[in-house]
């Protein structure tokens, strides 16, 4: 006779998500570092309608999410290979290579649109997979690996167009990046780049939930741990940089819009794109870290340059500004984070046996 299953009827203490009420956890999200920068979203965004009130009319805000679009989805790219403990710094050389392509094989050609996007879509992912494979079967680190990559692209796109601006892609290929739905009610004209940057992000998101964005974390959380639990950490590495490479890839179809075709265009992408991860409460070394918050990372900063040109800060203090939010963003996110796994870590239980004796010297 088999014996009785025995129920476990003792309550279960609820998750500290949901704990309390609404409010009280929408307060507990903001305090996390992605959800801090969120709110750093709002009060740059209040301000700078403060100081120029036209940029709170629909029309412009829609404007400025079409132009902020390609680094918003460079940012999502990048985040998938810094939440694994790398860095992918040849996305600002992907992003010219991939803009003087598009300048070049397309001309004035309707017919070669859909054939250089796909040869675009396909060197991207070559490029994705040599960084992975140079990081994770060669054991080079990613810093030296994209450093490499992005040396190599900058050379090839210098001795392709000597330096100078070359092509000019057919109209309707630039109106990917410079085009819209128009009569659209409330906004007048929807761009396409933020149409590409809002299906971007709901499928990164539901990346991130499915077992490869969670093992991705895991991963740069503690990779040998990862890999004892039959994870290829190999391959999930080689399919974040394919994702950041293909991320710089729809960056540089939508900049040719309106950026144009030039060697410059796409230059310091990638610290722009790390800075706007960081920014987003990413943690540097891999582990922490959400999806949208990097895109909103990259809208926050966005946001910051154009308050700064509203009250009439040079343009050359950029890269200092870059310069001091990594730093901040890092040193923030990183003690938050520490400060949440703290607060997680459960008590450890009290093994020791009660002795009298022990206490005494007795036996």
């Amino acid at each position: 006779m088999s014996a009785p299953t025995v129920v476990d009827s003792t309550p279960r203490p609820a998750l500290p998500a949901r704990e309390g009420s609404l409010p009280a956890r929408v307060l507990r999200g903001a305090a996390t570092p992605g959800g801090g920068v969120v709110v750093l979203v709002l009060l740059l965004l209040a301000a700078i309608i403060a100081a120029n009130p036209v940029f709170g009319q629909p029309e412009s805000l829609i404007r400025f999410v079409g132009r902020t679009a390609p680094i918003a989805i460079a940012a999502l790219g990048q985040y998938f290979v810094i939440v694994s403990g790398e860095f992918d710094l040849s996305m600002g050389a992907v992003v010219t290579t991939q803009v003087v392509i598009a300048g070049n094989l397309i001309g004035q050609e309707d017919s070669r649109v859909v054939p250089v996007l796909l040869l675009m879509l396909v060197i991207g992912a070559l490029i994705g997979v040599v960084n992975g494979l140079a990081t994770t079967w060669l054991k080079v680190p990613s810093f030296i690996v994209t450093l490499g990559t992005m040396l190599a692209l900058s050379g090839f796109v210098l001795w392709w167009t000597g330096g100078a601006a070359q092509g000019n892609p057919v109209d309707s290929f630039r109106q990917i990046g410079r085009g819209g739905i128009e009569g659209v009610p409330v906004v007048g004209v929807l761009p396409y780049p933020a149409l590409i940057l809002t299906v971007l992000a709901v499928g990164a998101a539901w990346l991130q939930t499915r077992p490869f964005g969670r093992t991705l974390v895991a991963v740069g959380d503690n990779p040998e741990a990862t890999r004892l639990a039959g994870a290829s950490v190999w391959g999930l590495k080689t399919r974040a940089f394919v994702l950041s490479a293909l991320s710089a890839t729809v960056a540089g179809i939508i900049l040719v819009g309106y950026a144009g075709v030039h060697p410059s265009v796409g230059r310091g992408y990638e610290f722009t794109a790390i800075t706007a991860v960081v920014l987003g409460g990413v943690v540097l070394g891999g582990g922490r870290g959400w999806a949208l918050s990097a895109a909103a990372g990259a809208f926050a900063l966005e946001l910051l340059f154009t308050l700064l040109t509203f009250l009439g800060v040079r343009s050359t203090w950029r890269d200092t500004v870059q310069g001091v939010i990594i730093i901040v963003a890092v040193a923030v996110a990183g003690r938050a984070w520490q400060r949440r796994a703290t607060r997680r870590r459960p008590a450890a239980p009290d093994t020791a046996e009660t002795d009298p004796g022990t206490t005494t010297g007795e036996r």
